[in-house]
């Protein structure tokens, strides 16, 4: 059983603040909660196999190991990536040792869809013989990932990301071992990093705390936690600055709609060295980013004339990326798509990962079904001209962005129509 004593402090952080008691755990409360089913279990101290299922650090390895504590049980870890049928034997005849002596064991398997299926079968007759409780962990669905015989003689427990409130008390608690105070502002950035995985959190503030102590800092703010995290500030070298001031003349000048100062630029790289291909995956990037929807032929055309140029090789090939450089230079221009894909991809990176609706969610086993995934979905082409009025897409909560602003130009004004009538739709109907 775990001792009271405090870890040393070479320990790394994560394991130093890992929770010695059911109490202690941070966040899982749909599981550990007053009269939730792992509460309990403990409460009636009869162990029983599980498959603890849930992403990276939500405390699949911490319930295990209190299972083991709380039930005065041996604890035996394997990791499917490092273990094999060696492993599994070994435990075996640990747990039949231990029996022995009227001792329980508990065998966990860390990633246990990484187990081959002979691998989990080697499992089935200690399970059902009573011989240890298994307890499985998996990152990935067990309804894919785990046989289906293992599945059906263990309890799936579904574990859910970390909240930041979970995060931020788990930040408190680090502070109360040592790691320095963080400014409000850097607080707030670590937690959307750690994304609701609390071992990603600790492995980051304890790099914040070396480096915090190397430099005698108290305080750790938001600019120098944006240091210490790498954040790359420059992207090219400074002997590259005529080469990528050149691709930008170029690309401004397709942007505004010039092809002489297009056809001026592309030529003058040319004349230096550039790599045509190079040029023809700027041209790729220009299509996307500056023509998008209000004229879709555009991305067609410069993958069809990146192809030529592979086909003809230089100089023959690059026409066939001048002529691509002039049609995108007169195309016209939207930029809504990229706007809303760095608007969703900003917001994403800000708050994390908001959970997924049921009615959304994937259903095709039958656990899943008794998870209730997908249910209430609305299939859209059995609703009237194939659109479901008032569905809603988003995680629960989660307002209406509007991300999307189709411009009055080219395609995108039929676009623009359409994207209105729906949404007109969706407000009638509630």
């Amino acid at each position: 059983m775990r001792s009271s004593a405090p870890p040393p402090l070479h320990v790394p952080l994560a394991e130093r603040l890992r929770p010695s008691s059911l109490g202690e755990v941070v966040g899982q409360q749909h599981l550990v909660g007053p009269g939730q089913a792992l509460r309990v279990a403990f409460e009636s101290r009869r162990p029983h196999s599980c498959i603890l299922w849930g992403p990276p650090g939500t405390g699949k390895t911490t319930l295990a190991r209190l299972m083991a504590g709380a039930f005065d049980a041996s604890f035996v870890t394997i990791s499917a990536v490092l273990g094999g049928v060696k492993e599994i034997r070994e435990a075996v005849e640990q747990a039949s040792v231990l029996a022995g002596q009227g001792r329980q064991t508990i065998v966990f398997v860390d990633e246990v869809h990484r187990f081959n299926k002979a691998q989990q079968d080697a499992f089935l007759p200690h399970v059902e013989s009573g011989l240890f409780t298994f307890i499985g962990a998996t990152t990935e669905n067990p309804s894919f990932e785990v046989n289906s015989a293992l599945l059906s003689r263990a309890a799936v427990y579904v574990l859910q990301p970390l909240s930041d409130t979970d995060l931020a008390a788990i930040v408190a608690r680090a502070h109360a071992v040592g790691v320095p105070n963080l400014e409000p502002a850097a607080q707030n950035r670590l937690i959307a990093y750690a994304d609701g995985d609390a071992r990603r959190l600790l492995n980051t503030l304890e790099t914040l705390a070396v480096a915090a102590a190397a430099q005698r800092l108290a305080l750790i703010s938001d600019g120098w936690l944006l240091q210490v995290l790498g954040e790359r500030m420059r992207r090219y070298d400074k002997a590259g600055d005529q080469f990528y001031d050149s691709i930008s003349a170029l690309h401004k000048s397709v942007r505004g709609s010039d092809p002489d100062a297009a056809l001026y630029w592309f030529v003058r790289m040319l004349d230096g060295g550039a790599d045509p291909r190079y040029l023809a995956r700027r041209m790729l990037r220009i299509a996307s980013e500056d023509i998008g929807l209000a004229d879709p032929r555009a991305l067609r055309l410069s993958l069809d004339a990146a192809e030529v140029f592979e086909r003809l090789g230089s100089p023959e090939g690059e026409l066939a990326l001048a002529q691509c450089l002039v049609y995108l230079a007169m195309a016209p221009k939207s930029n809504a798509v990229y706007k809303a894909f760095n608007e969703a991809r900003a917001l994403v990176r800000r708050e994390g990962t908001r959970p997924i609706p049921i009615h959304l969610r994937n259903a095709p086993t039958q656990l899943m079904k008794d998870l209730d995934h997908g249910r209430g979905y609305r299939y859209a082409h059995d609703e009237p001209d194939a659109f479901a009025a008032g569905e809603n897409y988003l995680p629960e909560g989660m307002a209406a962005p509007d991300w999307y602003r189709p411009v009055e130009r080219g395609l995108e004004i039929r676009i623009a129509e359409k994207l209105r009538e729906l949404r007109s739709r969706n407000k009638a109907a509630g």
